[in-house]
């Protein structure tokens, strides 16, 4: 359920060892053994390997160990922070938190969006919570540039063409003049900005506050938090329902 590897005995496909010992995503693992990047006990993987217990993985000739020690972290993202581990970018949000321990983002937030993104050392979870058919909901506090009205809310919620394509049906509540409550399952490219800007407004401020059970609540800018219990297990089921 959280992503730890079998008991003493049982073996573990390659992808999922590697994954679980938050080196990359199941997926950026199949993509290193299908380049011939990981050996185990010395002898190249192929896609289904199973690793037991006792046997060396390296990938790129680096030991990968698995780990049961997951941290799963709440973080307040401020304007201007963005969501990559590049340390080339002096804005990269990897710096601006410090963690003691090696963490990566799951999904992004825009730069010029503020709001809830979570940051893991588990790239099983990492994977399972980027499947776009897993339709996740996301919550968003959106103020625009002019009043909004009950046109807006329904053309919103029907779909609009952007991307080459038709969005999802989504929920909008209006909650004040100029802003307005989204809950979107799909994270196409800046959507919401562009969802805005073909009915002609401009968003002035976007603020995600949830991502399926966890709420940002009233964690400061800028400041982070670990998962309680319930939301990780909480967080868990929910991902389990949705695997096919």
């Amino acid at each position: 359920m959280d992503g730890s590897l079998p008991k003493e005995g049982a073996s573990v496909r390659v992808n999922k060892y590697i994954s679980s010992s938050g080196f990359c995503s199941r997926r950026k693992a199949d993509e290193y053994v299908e380049g011939g990047a990981v050996t185990i006990d010395g002898i190249p993987a192929v896609s289904g390997s199973q690793v037991f217990p006792g046997q060396i993985v390296r990938v790129n000739g680096k030991v990968v160990l698995p780990t049961d020690d997951h941290i799963y972290l709440a973080f307040h993202k401020p304007l201007g922070i963005t969501c990559t581990t590049d340390k080339r970018d002096k804005d990269n949000i990897i710096d601006y938190i410090g963690y003691p321990e090696r963490i990566f983002p799951i999904g992004r937030l825009d730069k010029n969006s503020t709001g809830l993104i979570l940051l893991t050392n588990d790239g099983d979870i990492v994977n399972r919570l980027l499947r776009a058919e897993g339709r996740h909901d996301k919550e968003y506090v959106v103020t625009v540039d002019k009043p909004v009205n009950d046109e807006f809310k329904k053309q919103m919620e029907g779909g609009l063409p952007i991307l080459d394509t038709v969005t999802l049906p989504c929920k909008v509540k209006l909650t004040s003049k100029n802003t307005f409550h989204i809950i979107l399952n799909q994270g196409l490219n800046r959507q919401i900005r562009r969802m805005c800007e073909y009915l002609g407004y401009r968003v002035v401020k976007l603020k995600r506050i949830r991502i399926l059970n966890i709420s940002l609540g009233s964690l400061p800018v800028g400041q982070y938090r670990e998962l309680t219990a319930k939301e990780r297990s909480d967080l868990f089921s929910i991902l389990d329902k949705n695997r096919k």
